[in-house]
């Protein structure tokens, strides 16, 4: 292979054959002159791999393209963060040249045992001499050529360099010292084979050269010393811990097989632990381990390699094995009995202290005392504490004693540990030790005790003042009886009530109400002082309670409801300020009679009832009296006023309805009016029909292709002589400005006249619809058919006013039907032509004439209709 060489840090070009196999050497690069400091190595093309010498291998095997390959070789200095490239390409050989220059390496052929040595061994600490011939490495293309051998990599040109070197005539490698192992394990060089001229015949050999290990390194502890805890009368085979070892000899070997035993114990007593040679794992062997006898034990162990044998190195350490402290011992009084004194009375005072013994550790659990009280104690007078500094407990008084009813109190006291008893194996159980404590009650002149110290009253809210509500009075413990004590309430406190100096007897002085002051909260306490003749004072405290009272009257939240022709109930709903029980339910009724069978009330839930009417009664305002009585037996009364009116939505109601009440019904001028008004219309209706009802019919014929669909317009204030035949019947008065609507056997007829408004039938199949029950998709008229915008109206016109045109082409009354159209024409005149042609175009200018003699609002609907 030949490579061109070329500047640093520039193009380097490699000529190689065109097919390369994988770990073929493609060329050496200087990767030190591009940069001296380089650390890392690395090449853009996975294909190849680049060696510290600078050596370019394959990865894998590789076919070389028509063109020339590129990669680039990146190299880092990480310290001063400096990166350079070498571009590299590989140019496929001229295999002409390559077989004039050397013919013969076509029947050369490589001998990989001569050329491919197995690795060479090196002793560790070799003693030489030196130069020491280690191997050699020879090519077969020495037979036909003059071969020159070289090598690079760690221990020649690379640290530690100068350790081997390798003969360039005969191919030996020699070493130069001694070598550590430990240090260097084995060395990879690369052999060269090369001809005078730079030719490389051989492919280079990577050789390795391995360093034999000598037990050369004792093994040594990973701590200079190691602490353990084990508890006290841990079981045996329980362990302790593991010592570890390290030989820094080749591993996997003798030299680095290491046994472990224990050289000596202290105290030198029987032994208690036991080390497995080849784990180094410690166990309990003494079947009782006793911290109050030994509390921690120091071992001298020994590592040894080559399997323990005489002759391995070896080195010591020390284990130093601490024994855990267990509750295994109990706690002991010092004294069995003890005698104390305190006065009657007295609270929170010390009385006594007593101590006790523990072989335990001091200050640990097993060694913490818990005293309690056995016996003695019922009334839980007394309570006994530890003090944690000394493990002493502390007696103490909780309660006043009182000398009138014991003059001498009998204690038993025991005392545990805080941590439970552990027990070594076959071990009795513990008993817990006691001791006796006589405590004897001093007799004091003592002041007035209220009998009890806390007196709870419970008073009705709303209690009237001067309301007695209890007696609290106190006693002398000395003669047991309440003679010449007075009674006071120190001033400062809750003024709601007061006590008899003498007697002792409560009674208010205010109303008692929770919604005021100090009784918010339902009760307040006050303090009572008794005082005797000899001046003791002692001191009571009553409790007031107010309880809930009925103070309130239930009332009726709303009182003025509007009811409609629906006769829809009315929900009435009471409020009461009072709480349970003297609230709710609710009890509803009318006080009047003649309302009463009139109105009925039905019950929805507690506090709410429904009000309806009873039957069709006329409509009008009624004044309805309704009472409430709450649970407690409280009455309110409220007058509802229901105005039962004739209408949809209450909104529609406006006040003026006439009123009603007690059954007596009256009805206003107005009213009186609607009915004559309604009567006379009647009538005038029935009039009107009978009249019709004589008349011929019509004698109008169409054809049956426009029976049902011409457009009868007519542009005159009344109808005209075209349209009111004597045959056509009047229908319907629609609005009251006028407006009428004609019905000619199946055909639909609008008329409009001047100065009124205008209305649309359409009798089809016996229906009848307006303007607005055509917008609204049928059914009532949702507004006055008169007062719709022309827009709505032309909306309605459009699709038949269209189809009119279209038909009476061919209607042999063609003519008449285009002198209506022509009745009408929309703003400009170039529509104007396209819009009444469709009949005719002749009758044009006779429509613009007409157009201008209309008035403005009857021009406006004629546009709008020939416009739709």
């Amino acid at each position: 292979v030949l490579s061109l060489c070329c500047d640093a840090c520039k193009k380097v070009v490699f000529r190689v054959p065109s097919e390369l196999e994988a770990d073929t050497l493609v060329g050496r690069v200087d990767l030190k002159e591009c940069l001296q400091s380089a650390e890392v190595f690395s090449s853009s093309d996975e294909n190849f791999k680049i060696l510290e010498d600078g050596s370019v291998y394959t990865t894998s095997a590789l076919s070389l393209s028509a063109e020339k390959k590129t990669f680039t070789i990146l190299l880092k200095d990480i310290q001063d963060q400096v990166q350079k490239k070498i571009h590299v390409s590989l140019v496929e050989e001229i295999k002409k040249t390559q077989k004039t220059r050397h013919a013969r390496d076509t029947v050369l052929k490589r001998t990989k045992r001569r050329w491919g040595p197995i690795p060479s061994v090196m002793i560790e600490n070799s003693l030489g001499p030196f130069p020491l011939q280690i191997q050699q490495v020879q090519s077969d293309t020495a037979q036909n050529y003059t071969i020159y051998y070289s090598a690079s990599g760690p221990g020649i040109d690379q640290d530690p360099k100068g350790l081997f070197y390798i003969e360039r005539e005969t191919g030996n490698i020699f070493a130069t010292r001694a070598v550590d192992r430990e240090q260097y394990p084995s060395f990879q060089i690369i052999c060269f084979a090369t001809t005078p001229d730079g030719y490389s015949p051989e492919v280079p050999l990577v050789h390795t050269i391995r360093i034999e290990d000598d037990n050369d390194n004792a093994p040594y502890f990973t701590q200079d010393l190691f602490e353990f805890c084990v508890p006290e009368n841990s079981k045996p085979g329980v362990v302790v811990g593991k010592v570890i070892a390290e030989d820094r000899d080749e591993p996997y070997t003798l030299h680095t097989t290491l046994k472990y035993r224990i050289v000596s114990q202290n105290p030198p007593i029987t032994p208690a632990f036991s080390l497995h040679g080849d784990s180094g794992v410690i166990s309990v062997l003494l079947p009782q381990l006793d911290r109050e006898l030994v509390p921690s034990y120091t071992l001298l162990v020994e590592v040894r390699d080559m399997a323990g044998q005489p002759f391995g190195l070896c080195t010591t350490g020390t284990v130093v094995i601490k024994i855990e402290d267990t509750n295994d011992n109990a706690p002991s009084f010092k004294q069995i009995q003890y005698e104390t004194r305190v006065e009657e009375n007295k609270v929170n005072v010390e009385v006594l202290r007593v101590s006790v013994v523990d072989l335990d550790e001091p200050g640990s659990p097993g060694s913490g005392a818990v005293y309690e009280i056995i016996r003695g104690n019922d009334d839980q007078a007394f309570e006994i504490t530890t003090d944690k500094n000394t493990n002493e407990g502390i007696l103490c008084v909780v309660k006043g004693l009182d000398y009138e009813s014991a003059k001498q109190r009998i204690l038993v006291i025991g005392v545990n540990n805080e941590a439970p008893y552990l027990l070594a194996p076959h071990s009795q159980q513990l008993s817990q030790s006691t001791c006796s404590v006589t405590v004897h009650v001093l007799d004091v002149d003592e002041g007035p005790v209220f009998k009890p110290c806390l007196l709870r009253l419970d008073v009705k809210e709303c209690e009237d003042i001067g309301t007695a509500i209890g007696r609290y009075v106190a006693e002398d413990p000395e003669t047991g009886n309440s003679e010449g004590i007075r009674y006071r309430i120190p001033p400062g406190q809750c003024n709601w009530i007061n006590i008899d100096d003498k007697s002792g007897e409560v009674r208010t002085v205010k109303v008692l109400d929770r919604d005021v002051g100090e009784m918010r909260r339902g009760q307040c306490n006050i303090t009572v002082l008794a005082i005797d003749r000899n001046g003791k004072t002692g001191t009571g405290t009553i409790q007031v309670c107010i309880v809930p009272g009925n103070k309130n009257f239930p009332r009726i939240t709303k009182t003025d409801y509007i009811m409609c022709r629906d006769r829809k109930p009315i929900c009435l709903t009471a409020e009461d300020g009072d709480e349970a029980p003297y609230s709710t339910p609710f009890v509803y009724r009318i006080t009047d009679r003649n309302l009463a069978s009139m109105w009925k009330i039905s019950r929805h839930n507690d506090n709410s009832v429904y009000l309806s009417p009873k039957g069709d009664i006329p409509f009008g305002v009624y004044d309805i009296p309704v009472t409430v009585m709450d649970n407690g037996g409280k009455v309110g009364e409220s007058n509802i006023r229901v105005n039962l009116c004739d209408c949809v939505t209450p909104t529609e109601c406006d006040g003026s309805t006439r009123q009603l009440s007690g059954g007596n019904v009256t009805l206003g001028l107005w009213a009186i009016l609607a009915m004559i008004l309604g009567s006379l219309l009647l009538l005038l209706i029935l009039i009107t029909i009978c009249g019709c009802c004589g008349s011929g019919v019509m004698h109008r014929q169409v054809t049956d292709d426009c029976a049902n669909h011409n457009l009868i317009i007519s542009n005159t204030e009344a109808p005209g002589e075209e349209v009111m035949d004597q045959n056509i019947i009047p229908l319907q008065s629609t609005c009251d400005q006028g407006g009428y609507g004609v019905k000619t056997g199946e055909q639909q007829t609008f008329e409009m006249v001047k100065g009124r408004g205008h209305t649309l039938e359409s009798v089809k199949g016996g229906g009848h619809q307006t303007l607005g029950s055509v917008k609204e998709g049928g059914g009532q008229p949702m507004m006055d058919t008169c007062r719709y915008s022309y827009s709505e109206w032309h909306n309605f016109t459009h699709p038949r006013l269209g189809e009119k045109v279209h038909l009476c082409r061919q209607d042999e009354e063609q003519k008449h039907s285009e002198d209506y159209l022509l009745s009408y024409n929309y703003e400009g005149k170039g529509s104007l032509a396209g819009s009444v042609g469709c009949c005719s175009d002749q009758h044009e200018e006779e429509a613009l004439d007409f157009l201008d003699q209309l008035e403005p609002k009857f021009r406006t609907l004629a546009e709008t209709c020939i416009k739709r």
